[in-house]
């Protein structure tokens, strides 16, 4: 749908009040669809609704969409990534009327604007082309799946088959599917959304994480954080559901693998960083390099954890440096103890570490919580590493802006 230039001088004149007010608008937004349709609450996370992280990264997505509407192709990046993240809920197309209806009664309701008046007119060609696109990307994207051997659309029943500690916090599920089929092959950084039964909602809730080894055919392991609660966020009912009540032989829906953030020149020198849980995508990538053996071909495995319970996969690189001359790790523990040998005690500062493990011809994967992606971000950038051979893995839907602006 092609907007008029009326219409695209109305969504402008909205910007600053998105500014100012889009996270009030968002969640009422969310409020109101979900109160008016309570079968998409198994469709988003609540969780992230309860923390304000989905209004949130929806405030951001709207707000970059009306800057930039009239130059869509800047945001060409982060609507694939809206598109990967929707394929892996299974969003089809007639649930977009839906989200466009509460939309615009929330613009009309929350901002005191009659539904018949010329700035929901606007607001609705706007959201009408911003659909259009991507139910496009999505049909394409579904469309992969289906051509690719072993893939799927949609959810599919997978049972664990094994189940394992890997620190305090984190613990690695190994799933199969029910019925025995092939596995597609992913690219090492994807994810898959995986949705259980949470008895403390009586529904079904998703969740997307990341696949944390590179390929097998037997089976896909993801790495499970168990979200506590603290002061700052309530109990995560996904990542607690499946650390408490799922066991070896039970059985979770997953989705095909997806995602953006790839390994995109496993030729080039790698630079691996992380913090947390945000570990699992680059062990995947890491497992993929390993595989490979280019001796020509240095990496660095740069990593940041609080303290040494919660350090997961650590032997699993000691044992790989055993046989990969070129693999380089550097860790930054905040509380080592007195059994773990860190690099540094303290935050990970990469301005600090020796430069031959930050080659200036690498590419650099960051994946962790927001603040250190934004932080190693721009070290990196002050270091004159080229912003195209940096890579971060974004949980959210506002786009590759929530950490440059």
């Amino acid at each position: 749908m092609q907007l008029t230039t009326r219409q695209i001088e109305l969504v402008q004149a909205t910007i600053p009040t998105l500014q100012q007010h889009g996270v009030e608008l968002t969640r009422y937004f969310y409020n109101r669809m979900l109160s008016n349709n309570p079968d998409l609450k198994e469709i988003f996370n609540l969780g992230n609704q309860r923390n304000d992280a989905q209004p949130q990264a929806l405030a951001s997505a709207i707000l970059a969409y009306a800057q930039n509407i009239t130059a869509l192709q800047n945001l060409d990046n982060a609507i694939s990534q809206i598109a990967h993240r929707h394929v892996s809920l299974d969003i089809q197309p007639d649930q977009y009327p839906i989200v466009g209806t509460n939309l615009l009664h929330s613009i009309s309701e929350v901002l005191n604007v009659p539904m018949d008046s010329e700035l929901i007119e606007a607001w609705s060609a706007a959201y009408q082309q911003l659909a259009d696109i991507l139910i496009q990307a999505e049909a394409n994207l579904y469309q992969q799946q289906n051509n690719t051997k072993g893939g799927w659309n949609g959810w599919k029943k997978f049972k664990i088959v094994d189940k394992q500690e890997e620190s305090s916090e984190i613990t690695s599920f190994y799933l199969q599917p029910v019925d025995n089929s092939p596995l597609p092959e992913y690219q090492p950084g994807q994810y898959i959304s995986v949705r259980v039964m949470v008895p403390q909602l009586g529904i079904r809730q998703p969740r997307q994480y990341s696949l944390s080894d590179s390929n097998h055919p037997e089976y896909f392991r993801i790495s499970v954080k168990k979200e506590t609660a603290n002061q700052q966020h309530k109990a995560g009912y996904v990542s607690t559901t499946l650390h408490e009540h799922y066991q070896i032989g039970d059985e979770i829906e997953v989705t095909n693998p997806t995602g953006t953030f790839l390994l995109h020149n496993p030729d080039k020198n790698t630079v691996l960083i992380s913090a947390g849980v945000g570990i699992t995508p680059m062990i995947a990538i890491l497992n993929t390099l390993a595989a490979e053996n280019n001796p020509h071909q240095q990496i660095s495995f740069i990593h940041a954890c609080r303290n040494s319970s919660v350090l997961a996969m650590h032997q699993h690189i000691i044992e790989l440096q055993q046989t990969m001359p070129n693999l380089h790790s550097y860790l930054a523990c905040e509380n080592p103890g007195t059994e773990l040998a860190a690099d540094k005690i303290g935050r990970l500062e990469l301005s600090e570490l020796n430069r031959a493990l930050l080659p200036a011809d690498a590419d650099y994967y960051i994946c962790g919580p927001k603040q250190f992606m934004h932080s190693q971000y721009h070290t990196l950038r002050n270091l004159h590493i080229p912003q195209n051979q940096i890579y971060m893995e974004l949980f959210g839907t506002g786009g590759f802006s929530q950490l440059t602006a």
